[in-house]
């Protein structure tokens, strides 16, 4: 297996466009996984059509870059702005913008750089190590109640993250699921609180959810506090965490891990319930909890490791069964068809050179990570400097974009 690992990565860097490719799936992902709204799905979705041209492994090698520099590049608006680039870094910005508030923006970029990579590349590593095992535990041990089991727990782990008691936990959840009833029945077809509004039927999508909760409302909760007079910009430091802080949280890291890739193997699941299943882990095994959402490290750290260990974690899934773990693992589906390929266990046997051009370029996307993403953590927080009045043109715009995006409308 080592020697076909070290075959793909030499396949890999020994072609120029393929290298060429590997670098636009890494910056393009950190790139439009940073803007509001406008986040991996859609380069995804516009490289689509292009990936035919190429030759397949390249193709699901962009994608299986994309998938890990698109994870960790929703950090930083989570960071900086409260505005999660994708609904993985959402629990990121639980504690990340309380910590920018409190002049620690590098400190929690630089943990997020960091885990990420860190988990990413552990994700890949037992990818490569247990594909075949793994895969074929999933199919065996979860059917239909299963999965009902694991869709309640998910459930519950957002029933117990941002609220201070329980009762409001579960309200936001029932709330939360009303919402999810409008539009046609998936099963029958039948038209559910509608109101008579046609652009209801197709229910109400996520993107422009999030949008408005997480980008603004913020811009609306900022200028506030300048009419009434009483903000006060956040002095911000580039200082990274020490190792010491990380070492402090080792324990945490683990249980990140193998949370997040957890999740991620498990088909359908993917790095959203992996981010909030492990920030839930992390504030009910600590002994400080109350301290989670007033600018915990241990957030940042336990959301990050988390999201970014299912990356690898999906695409098991996807190549031994077939099964995409989230939209983009999806996406990559329809890349194999275009190739007249069907993912699969035929994938590892049929066209091996292309599973290890995917292992390698994963696991040099998250060392990449960590390489850019340092260079990136005193230059980015310099964001912060940019007056609230461009800021605000710039996050509605980018809002209002990505809202129209994610609703399937051309801007």
């Amino acid at each position: 297996m080592l020697e076909q690992l070290i075959g793909g990565a030499l396949t890999l860097f020994g072609n120029p466009l393929s290298v060429g490719i590997f670098f636009a799936g890494l910056i393009g992902g950190m790139l439009f996984g940073a803007i509001p709204g406008v986040n991996m799905l859609t380069l995804g979705a516009i490289f689509l059509p292009f990936s035919g041209i190429l030759s397949a492994s390249d193709a699901i090698m962009f994608y299986s870059v994309l998938y890990c520099s698109g994870t960790y590049g929703g950090a930083v608006t989570a960071i900086l702005f409260n505005i999660p680039g994708s609904p993985e870094n959402a629990p990121t910005a639980f504690d990340g913008y309380p910590m920018t508030q409190k002049g620690e923006a590098g400190k929690a970029i630089g943990a997020a750089v960091l885990c990420s990579s860190l988990g990413g590349t552990c994700s890949v590593l037992l990818m490569i190590a247990f594909t075949p095992l793994l895969a074929d535990w999933a199919i065996r041990a979860f059917g239909p109640p299963e999965i009902f089991a694991l869709v309640f727990l998910g459930i519950a782990v957002a029933s117990s993250v941002g609220a201070r008691t329980l009762w409001k936990g579960w309200l936001s959840i029932l709330l939360g699921l009303m919402v999810a009833t409008v539009g046609l029945d998936p099963v029958a077809g039948m038209e559910r609180y509608e109101f008579g509004f046609v652009y209801l039927l197709a229910g109400i999508h996520f993107i422009p959810l999030i949008l408005g909760f997480f980008a603004v409302s913020e811009v609306f909760v900022q200028a506030e506090k300048r009419v009434v007079g009483v903000f006060q910009m956040p002095a911000f430091s580039t200082k990274l965490p020490s190792l010491l802080e990380f070492w402090r949280l080792k324990i945490a890291v683990l249980r990140s891990v193998l949370l997040g890739f957890f999740a991620g193997i498990l088909p359908g699941i993917g790095a959203t319930l992996a981010a909030f299943l492990s920030y839930n882990e992390a504030v009910r095994w600590s002994r400080t909890p109350e301290k989670f959402g007033t600018g915990c490290l241990e957030g940042v750290v336990a959301s990050e490791t988390a999201n970014n260990a299912a990356t690898g974690a999906a695409m098991i899934p996807l190549l031994s069964l077939g099964l995409p773990g989230g939209a983009l693992t999806a996406m990559m589906i329809g890349v194999f068809q275009m190739h007249d390929m069907e993912p699969g266990p035929l994938v590892f046997t049929n066209s091996s050179e292309l599973v290890y051009v995917v292992f390698a370029a994963m696991f040099f996307a998250n060392i990449a990570i960590f390489v850019l993403g340092y260079l990136e953590v005193k230059t980015v927080t310099q964001l912060l400097r940019i007056p609230f009045q461009f800021l605000a043109l710039g996050i509605l715009l980018l809002s209002t974009v990505g809202a129209r995006r994610g609703l399937g409308v051309k801007a």
